[in-house]
């Protein structure tokens, strides 16, 4: 009698690109990925897209580490939101390629988290541009710049929030902040480092690519509006 085998099969996990999205619909869409995931009713997802200006707060953001006033805030069109991802102080905005990998932790989160960064590295590798990931101080630099902020939250060992890598985003942004807490470190883009940077939807191609890769699973797109990606369009 012949032995059965286990599945050498890769886990598929659904990517979509999303385009533009309120921070709060794409923390409520997340939370219900997340949920089904864990309940195994949804697909592990990630959803690639951009935000409007908005600062987010991690679980150990130091408020000080903000310095704008709120009015000054307010006249630059900038929201201030409080997050479950860890971390300190970042800001997202259009320019800014996001990535939410809300998916199953088979190794733990440390692996999780050194997957994703290897993945981004990749990516930035394949346009010419030698970065390097580092735990001591989280995200992925180039020399003594930051182009991309990680930050995750788990809950029943699905993992929420991901990346932002900086492609065309405005620098000048990030003077709101002491960007992650490291008020000696300096920010960075595709842009800044290349003279331009592949738009967005592309380099979303390229992103599900390199982080399938790297998580070992196999990426399927899907469009954006199949019916769980929904997003209520409108002010929050």
């Amino acid at each position: 009698m012949a032995l059965s085998q286990a599945s050498t099969e890769p886990r598929v996990v659904e990517w979509a690109w999303l385009g533009r999205v309120p921070y709060l619909r794409a923390l409520e869409l997340q939370e219900r990925t997340r949920d089904g995931v864990a309940e195994g009713s949804a697909r592990e997802t990630l959803l690639l897209l951009e935000h409007e200006p908005v600062i987010t707060l991690g679980k150990r953001a130091s408020t000080a580490h903000v310095l704008a006033s709120p009015q000054e805030l307010e006249n630059a069109g900038i929201q201030v939101w409080a997050t479950s991802r860890g971390g300190d102080v970042t800001f997202h905005g259009p320019g800014q390629l996001i990535g939410y990998p809300i998916v199953r932790l088979p190794r733990g989160i440390k692996a999780h988290v050194a997957a994703m960064a290897g993945g981004i590295v990749t990516l930035l590798a394949e346009l010419g541009i030698a970065s390097e990931w580092r735990e001591s101080q989280p995200g992925i630099w180039v020399g003594r710049d930051k182009i991309c902020a990680l930050g995750v939250h788990v809950h029943r060992r699905v993992a929420m929030h991901g990346f932002a890598l900086n492609a065309a985003v405005d620098l000048t942004a990030f003077r709101h902040i002491v960007p992650c807490g490291l008020s000696n470190a300096g920010v960075t883009s595709i842009a800044r480092l290349l003279g331009r940077a592949p738009a967005l939807e592309i380099l979303a191609v390229h992103a599900a690519r390199v982080l399938g890769e790297a998580f070992q699973v196999r990426m399927v797109q899907v469009p954006s509006p199949a019916s769980r990606l929904q997003i209520a369009i409108g002010d929050l």
